[in-house]
């Protein structure tokens, strides 16, 4: 069905959507599917895919059957659909969450023509009932969403994808549209031929979203930077995505309790939680959602103002999909990403054991990610060249390596011998094979080629393997050399490249990045630790307050707070209990008790003085639940004697007190006189006791062991009494 005039299409537009002007490619490609035509569109996130098959739908008649991966996303658009038309059942999804009766009312309306728009999970496509509904219903096109699932090489391949062409010939042939936010040549071709559409007008959008600003970070303490990058963002919708479902919900709980409204989302949690959480994160009543990759295809939320993958992703297209969920109005869009190397191994490991052509496959993109995160270019600029799109500006001024320049040196010596290192094997081999040869590596691989023996090999020695990778990267971006993807990465030189050979010009050549390669592991990650130099001030009036406090208690100064936790006070500057909470030492129970005075003391200090404070401080740590402590704890509230929990973990007795005396200090009460009772006489624990009180200067073991005498009492005595002591005054 053919629309008449411009102006038509246009009211269409505004009657069923509100819009004064189509985006971009919008209105070509919805001619073309009212001319009949099949079509391919590619068109990054936030660039108005949907809108080309759901206006379509409402203008023919008939209807069209949505092709789409994600429940969570039929739910979504339908939802949309129904808000802006006054017919119940102009949009209805098809798939698994449905009862029998929800079932009927939607082949009802199917076959009574009310239904425009049916979307359609591919698993519930490939059902016998449903393909026989869908043959006597009158069909106006099919749209296959998210169609990069199609292809391997896609970031999200899906098998069942490739039986949609099938089955669509079986149910019934008419206009078929493709769609992907994300999709290289080699994905594109691969989506055509699978769905027979290689004669299909295909409608390209730039890649390039403007306002998008990219940065990597190293992954050094990327808990604490997370929630230092959000509290500087406060107010603003953000995701976080994790490669792991236990990563997802460890880190929404350090944000929780960092005072951030935060929620996780990931594959694993019940259908109802999931939703009710993705809900939330959509009406606002909490800014982030830390979630698996499972989370926000087709989300339509515009205003995301940042996406954090804390986690590298597997691919440049998952990459690129993700972050284009940010900033879709237009407005600004953060994208932050944490790489360590080690992160790429766990991935690789990930990769054993699955068919040997798959491994490939996921090698090969992963490392497209590595030299995407390790280059020092423009990150749009190579972002767009892996999409085979070329970005002319040579500084966008939206990404960390245009924002920081690394330094640059003339290379163009360095390109030349490349090139012909490409030539000189044959243009048969992927670039790590070249490094190797230019850096004089002798492999087992390079020895049975016999490329040792090359004039090339080791004349680039003076540099090593990652200097040559990072060579042939930037030769790659600006044209002299073609990379084989079909053939797993294979390296050619372009007819460019040749002409470069002959006649070499001037080539800057930027340094990569050297990443850090810490783990970030969270236990250790959001403690206070010491970010700053003593303040020896504040320590001198902080000591004063902790021998007033004592003398008013009538406790030793370091039942108070011990040396340490003034010190760490001198460097953090608490200012509220939960701060407080956060110093070397001191747990819930110390701070309530005794923290007070001395965080009114530090905020009028710290106003007095105007200082700064360091942001570490704000990073509270989830508290330790680990088993081994929750194993204890619960061991002595049911009297279990000392020395059976300490075997039962494979302790010794010494380093089992160590645990219950870490326990303590941290601010758990524990009572272990049923234990102290049956091993050490009441008139030792009373000695012992009354030192710690009366005459103890610190709480040093030896210094009790020389007032007490070492043949009347032992160090496990005094340990045991010590723990009292502390659990009792201290907590």
């Amino acid at each position: 069905m053919s629309v008449g005039a411009d102006i038509s299409l246009k009211e269409y537009l505004k009657k069923y959507f509100g819009f004064d002007k189509f985006k971009g490619n919008q209105e070509v490609v919805i001619r073309n599917v009212l001319d009949g035509n099949d079509s391919f569109v590619l068109m990054p996130t936030g660039g108005g895919k949907s809108l080309c098959y759901q206006l379509p739908s409402l203008i023919m008649g008939g209807t069209a059957i949505v092709i789409s991966p994600l429940i969570a996303l039929m739910k979504n658009q339908v939802d949309s659909m129904r808000g802006f038309s006054t017919v119940d059942g102009i949009a209805h999804f098809l798939n698994s969450s449905l009862t029998k009766t929800q079932m009927q009312k939607v082949k009802q309306d199917v076959l009574d023509g009310r239904t425009k728009l049916l979307y359609v999970a591919p698993e519930s496509l490939t059902k016998e009932e449903n393909i026989q509904f869908l043959k006597q219903a009158k069909i106006s096109f099919y749209a296959v969403d998210e169609a990069h699932c199609i292809s391997e090489w896609g970031h999200d391949f899906r098998p069942e994808y490739r039986r949609i062409r099938p089955i669509i010939n079986q149910i019934g042939v008419a206009p078929l549209i493709a769609l992907t936010a994300t999709a290289t040549p080699k994905v594109q071709s691969d989506i055509q031929k699978n769905l027979d559409m290689l004669d299909a007008k295909a409608f390209k959008s730039s890649f390039n979203r403007e306002n998008l600003y990219y940065e990597i970070r190293p992954k050094v303490n990327a808990a604490k930077e997370i929630i230092k990058f959000i509290k500087g963002n406060s107010g603003k919708s953000g995701i976080i995505y994790c490669l792991s479902r236990k990563k997802v919900e460890e880190l929404a709980e350090i944000l929780q309790v960092n005072g951030i409204k935060a929620l996780a989302y990931h594959a694993g949690m019940d259908a109802t939680t999931r939703s009710q959480n993705q809900d939330k994160f959509l009406m606002e009543d909490v800014d982030v959602i830390v979630a698996t990759i499972a989370f926000g295809m087709g989300i339509d939320k515009p205003d995301v103002r940042f996406v954090i993958h804390y986690d590298i992703p597997k691919s440049l297209e998952g990459y690129y999909q993700e972050t284009g969920r940010a900033g879709r109005d237009g407005g600004e869009g953060k994208c932050l990403a944490f790489y360590s190397y080690k992160d790429i191994q766990k991935l690789e490991k990930f990769m054993q054991g699955k068919p040997l052509a798959e491994q490939e496959i996921g090698k090969q993109l992963l490392l497209e990610t590595v030299s995407y995160a390790e280059s020092a270019i423009c990150r749009r600029k190579s972002l767009l060249n892996y999409f085979g799109e070329k970005y002319k500006v040579d500084n966008c001024e939206n990404c960390d390596n245009c924002n920081h320049p690394k330094e640059q040196h003339e290379g163009k010596d360095d390109v030349a011998l490349s090139l012909k290192t490409i030539l000189a094997v044959k243009e048969k081999f992927k670039a790590e094979h070249v490094a190797k040869i230019l850096a004089g590596e002798k492999n087992t691989a390079i020895k049975s080629y016999k490329h040792h023996e090359l004039d090339e090999f080791g004349k680039g020695s003076a540099q090593d393997e990652k200097y040559w990778n990072a060579v042939m990267r930037q030769a790659l971006i600006a044209g002299y050399i073609n990379k084989d993807i079909e053939s797993y990465g294979l390296l050619s030189v372009s007819d460019a490249g040749k002409e470069y050979i002959k006649n070499p010009t001037s080539f800057l050549l930027t340094k990569d990045h050297s990443y850090e390669t810490v783990d970030d592991e969270m236990d250790a990650k959001s403690g206070g630790g010491k970010t700053g130099a003593l303040d020896d001030e504040l320590f001198t009036i902080l000591k004063d307050l902790r021998k007033k406090v004592a003398k008013e208690l009538n406790l030793p100064p370091f039942v108070i707070f011990q040396d340490p936790s003034i010190e760490d006070m001198s460097i953090q500057y608490p200012i509220t209990l939960e701060e407080m909470q956060n110093i070397a030492g001191v747990g819930t129970g110390k701070a309530q008790k005794y923290g007070k005075k001395f965080i009114d003391l530090i905020a009028k200090y710290v106003e007095e003085k105007e200082i700064i404070r360091p942001m570490d401080m704000v990073v509270k740590s989830v508290v330790n639940k680990s088993g081994m402590k929750v194993y204890i704890i619960q061991s002595i509230d049911r009297k279990m004697p000392l020395p059976d929990i300490a075997d039962a973990k494979g302790l010794e007795m010494s380093q089992m007190l160590d645990e219950i005396e870490s326990i303590v200090h941290a601010g758990t009460k524990l009572n272990i006189d049923y234990y102290l009772n049956e091993t050490i006489d009441e008139d030792k624990q009373e000695d012992i006791y009354e030192y710690f009180r009366e005459e103890a200067e610190t709480e040093s073991i030896e210094a009790a062991l020389e007032e007490l005498g070492e043949e009347d009492y032992s160090e496990e005595e005094i340990r045991l009494m010590r723990i009292k002591f502390f659990s009792e005054l201290g907590n």
